[in-house]
């Protein structure tokens, strides 16, 4: 019978050294976005003199903290304890993964195609509407735009008072700060890819 072969120890980073890694992760995201320490605090409900020590690494702070820091920068705890390289650079969505199912009924199903982590002024969705079946919406912010592809079949697009009709492979963009709606006016499922942005 062969040997089997040994497994390679996993050299763990010490406790010093993730504690050192995050205080840095934390004060370079937070230049990164140009945010004084005030910013970061209104931002994530920690005060300003926890998130001084924590940039200096004089504190050990809780989970709870960690995650409130972590949503003020639109990541995962995960995310903002990781160190550059220990994982891929590649997200992956997969397409039964339900967590991104965003609405499912017998006429509309929305899937996200965007990470749910990342910064929301770019959103990414593929729209299934049965016949007949209808996307509408309420007015977004101010200044959002959507840009649609036809993937299959034929919809109508409306935003206010101005349609057009699209059909395979036709693209449109849009209004989306007044009453906008997607429209199967096909005889078979049409599939759409829809982007938000948001300024």
């Amino acid at each position: 019978m062969p040997e089997e072969p040994r497994k390679k120890k996993v050299a763990l980073p010490n406790e010093d050294a993730i504690s050192s890694h995050l205080c840095r992760r934390v004060k370079q995201l937070r230049m990164e976005r140009g945010w004084s320490l005030d910013s970061l605090s209104q931002a994530c409900g920690v005060s300003r003199s926890m998130l001084s020590q924590i940039e200096r690494n004089e504190t050990n702070p809780t989970l709870a903290v960690m995650f409130r820091i972590a949503q003020a920068f639109g990541m995962s705890l995960g995310q903002l304890v990781e160190t550059p390289g220990a994982t891929s650079n590649v997200d992956v969505i997969r397409a039964n993964d339900r967590a991104f199912h965003y609405r499912s009924d017998k006429d509309c199903q929305i899937r996200t195609l965007s990470p749910l982590h990342l910064e929301k002024d770019v959103e990414f969705y593929e729209v299934t509407l049965q016949p007949g079946g209808a996307l509408r919406s309420s007015p977004h912010y101010e200044g959002t735009r959507e840009f649609l592809t036809v993937q299959k079949g034929r919809v109508r697009v409306e935003s206010a008072d101005d349609v057009e009709e699209l059909e395979l492979g036709d693209s449109a963009s849009y209004r989306a700060d007044v009453r906008h709606a997607i429209v199967n006016v096909g005889k078979t499922e049409a599939v759409v890819f829809l982007v938000d942005i948001y300024r």
